[in-house]
């Protein structure tokens, strides 16, 4: 079985993200979060403010069993759906949680409105989790996000969400950084057609079981200083855990049998 203790998702939430009114910066930055500590991307999704819609999705994803990063839609504004949406993915009740309302109270105070005004009573509705769920503490403001069932929900704003994945990270996940080994040889390609290279990419994949192949082309186009990109593949293979003993010489085959098709190769680093 696939050892799946490296693996986390994504969920990013949000119409202003799907429509374009806001440019996405969570997703380099959680893959980049992620292979610093040996960890990886297994899939990411892009939703938007639409409750019937996530409840379909978080329901699945629950039910997938790996940790899961979710960000956006956790205010108390009308747009926002995603805690009433996890609740009901998950048949819970929202619950107002007892200390991150007690952490909202004193952002109000701070502010110097009293603990009764209607905006206070706006803000408590972000204390409202699904029931079960813990708090994620929130340094930016103190308004405290939630988890529940490994997902790990934060709000879009990366200012907020990115301090607190790293908080998730190293205070649930610390031990499993860097337990996996992972590794890859590539080479650019020149002259010869992905087709004629995808024998090779199957045999590959049968002879060194655990080592799997990719192929990206990449057309003749002018690059932005006026050069000439000629046509070529950046041309690989990969593995992670055991399989990685098996790369040297599986790399080392894959070149002998590129020269013999007449490929012509450049190193792609």
């Amino acid at each position: 079985m696939k050892d799946r203790q490296h693996l986390f998702n994504l969920i990013i939430i949000g119409d202003e993200i799907l429509h374009g009114s806001r440019v996405d910066k969570h997703f380099s930055f959680f893959k980049n979060l992620l292979e610093t500590r040996g960890l990886k991307l297994n899939q990411v999704q892009y939703l938007p403010d639409d409750f019937d819609l996530l409840v379909t999705q978080l329901r699945r994803s629950f039910s997938d069993g790996l940790p899961t990063f979710v960000t956006g839609g956790i205010g108390a504004t009308p747009d926002d759906h995603t805690r009433q949406a996890a609740a009901a993915a998950l048949g819970v009740p929202l619950v107002r949680h007892p200390e991150a309302a007690e952490n909202i109270d004193g952002v109000t105070l701070g502010r110097g409105e009293p603990l009764g005004s209607p905006e206070h009573e706006q803000r408590l509705k972000m204390a409202d989790f699904p029931e079960g769920a813990d708090i994620v503490p929130n340094e930016f403001n103190n308004i405290a996000a939630f988890s529940v069932c490994g997902h790990y929900f934060f709000p879009g704003f990366p200012v907020m969400a990115h301090p607190m994945a790293q908080w998730v990270l190293e205070t649930y996940y610390a031990d499993r950084f860097n337990r996996v080994e992972s590794g890859f040889r590539s080479v650019y390609v020149f002259g010869q057609p992905e087709s004629r290279l995808t024998p090779l990419m199957e045999y590959v994949e049968q002879a060194y079981p655990g080592v799997r192949s990719y192929s990206l082309p990449t057309v003749a186009r002018t690059a932005d200083d006026g050069s000439h990109v000629h046509p070529h593949i950046d041309f690989g293979i990969k593995a992670e855990g055991e399989a990685c003993a098996l790369l040297d010489t599986a790399w080392a085959d894959v070149v002998r049998r590129l020269k013999d098709l007449g490929a012509e190769l450049k190193d792609s680093v």
